[in-house]
């Protein structure tokens, strides 16, 4: 929420200064002695100023006690009580203030200000309707309408008051801002980074701006200008561990691993270890093919949440990458516990059970795999393999037509599926698939001598196949 300021003057003569501060000397010294009304104003200036907000108090409430009729006074109390948190006794002092001034626009939008602040929103939106037709162009009931606006989830609206506002005004940088945020939520990514950028036109060294503009890039897939981003926002404050993360994101998308990992590990010297960035430097050293410090930060994450299905899932691949396939399975297998919807986690297990040795559990998983994710032809293709080893050939059949349903064109498809049609007797479908393979894809002439050797010495069949052309 955007406040008026308190309307003190500022003291850029030096000799100012030097008065400023015998006042407020002279004022802590004996805050009973007599002030004028003036120096009372320079004295709630100052505390105001310096985040004092019960000592600016202190001197508005001796002010109003010189002028209780002076308008200006109690709508400044209500400033401060609203600072303070008191609300509700700060709309109290602006109802007082729009006693003796009730056409103040000023007042009426801080008190829809704090109206909002105690989640009395319509009413607040009330106020700035008020404030607007008393001043049509006011740029901050606007401003503040529209943050009403986005608190209530009304986006579209909010980027109506707000565009309004910086029409009025294009050199009001947290406009700019709140339509960039505005703009991010409603999915209208281009809009947001116009935004942020003329926000950042305004406000060089903001530097959540910095970071919420590379988190847009990194959605527009733009991550060399993310990482850029980021690395504004973490050069204007270096602790900036959320910028680090997502810098570590953007470095990852580009492939960039140890510099993903150096980011990350920023994180962690900035904020602790926390499950999410020990897994991604896990990922990380995974793609790395750096296995044994995978595990390492895999197993950290899973310290820090025991039921991190991905953590899991990310140790079974390293040991499949491994070779320990017994040790990947039982990973995989607290993965699919804590997940069991997700298919790909079946789907690893089902190849490390595979890899094992072990067809009947394959299977079991393979026929899980398909279940969740009928649309997936290698998942109906492994299956029918893992069919065919187990001498299960009509089943296996029947995977690798639905398979060649989910992908008419596939050659693997028909190419594999001609090993069932043979061993069931079926040759002459078993050559047209082969004949529909090698139209869809000539090279599998070459794999078939490989694949089918006893075939390929026999003349007859080379010949049905036209493979002595």
């Amino acid at each position: 929420m955007s406040m008026f300021d308190f309307e003190f003057d500022d003291y850029e003569d030096p000799s100012d200064g030097v008065r400023l501060n015998d006042l407020i000397v002279a004022y802590e010294e004996d805050r009973t002695a007599y002030f004028d009304s003036d120096a009372l104003e320079d004295i709630a200036t100052y505390y105001f100023e310096q985040g004092q907000f019960e000592d600016a108090l202190g001197a508005i409430d001796r002010m109003i006690e010189a002028q209780p009729f002076s308008s200006d006074a109690w709508m400044r109390r209500g400033i401060l009580l609203n600072n303070l948190g008191r609300h509700k006794a700060a709309l109290a002092a602006y109802d007082k203030a729009l006693e003796m001034n009730p056409a103040d626009a000023e007042t009426i939008i801080n008190r829809g200000i704090t109206l909002d602040n105690l989640g009395r929103s319509q009413e607040a939106l009330d106020a700035y309707e008020a404030a607007l037709r008393i001043d049509p162009l006011n740029e901050e009931a606007l401003f503040n309408r529209g943050v009403t606006f986005e608190r209530l989830d009304q986006l579209e609206k909010a980027v109506a008051a707000f565009e309004h506002c910086a029409a009025l005004n294009p050199e009001h940088p947290e406009v700019w801002y709140e339509l960039g945020y505005c703009y991010d939520r409603l999915g209208n990514d281009e809009a947001s980074l116009r935004s942020y950028d003329n926000h950042l036109d305004l406000d060089p060294y903001s530097h959540d701006a910095w970071y919420n503009r590379g988190i847009v890039l990194n959605r527009l897939a733009r991550f060399e200008e993310a990482v850029h981003s980021y690395d504004l926002a973490t050069a204007i404050q270096d602790d900036f561990a959320s910028a680090y993360y997502n810098k570590g994101n953007a470095h990852a998308n580009l492939g960039q691993l140890d510099k993903a990992i150096e980011s990350y590990a920023r994180v962690i010297e900035l904020e602790g270890g926390d499950a999410a960035t020990y897994y991604n430097i896990a990922l990380a050293y995974e793609e790395l093919q750096q296995y044994q410090e995978a595990v390492f930060y895999f197993e950290s994450a899973l310290r820090e949440e025991e039921s991190y299905p991905e953590a899991w899932y990310g140790l079974g691949c390293c040991y499949d990458a491994l070779e320990r396939f017994e040790e990947a399975l039982t990973f995989f297998e607290r993965a699919v516990t804590l997940s069991p919807q997700t298919a790909e986690y079946w789907y690893a297990q089902a190849d490390s059970s595979y890899n094992a040795g072990l067809l009947t559990e394959a299977l079991d998983a393979y026929r899980t795999v398909v279940k969740l994710a009928p649309d997936n032809r290698d998942a109906w293709l492994d299956f029918a393999e893992t069919l065919f080893e187990a001498q299960r050939m009509e089943d296996a059949l029947e995977a690798y037509r639905h398979a060649l349903t989910l992908e008419p064109e596939y050659a693997g498809a028909y190419f594999q599926q001609a090993k069932a049609l043979f061993a069931l007797g079926r040759p002459e479908e078993s050559i047209h698939s082969l004949k529909m393979a090698f139209r869809l894809d000539p090279q599998k002439k070459d794999e078939f001598r490989h694949t089918y050797p006893d075939l390929y010495r026999d003349a007859r069949i080379r010949r049905m196949l036209d493979l002595d052309k």
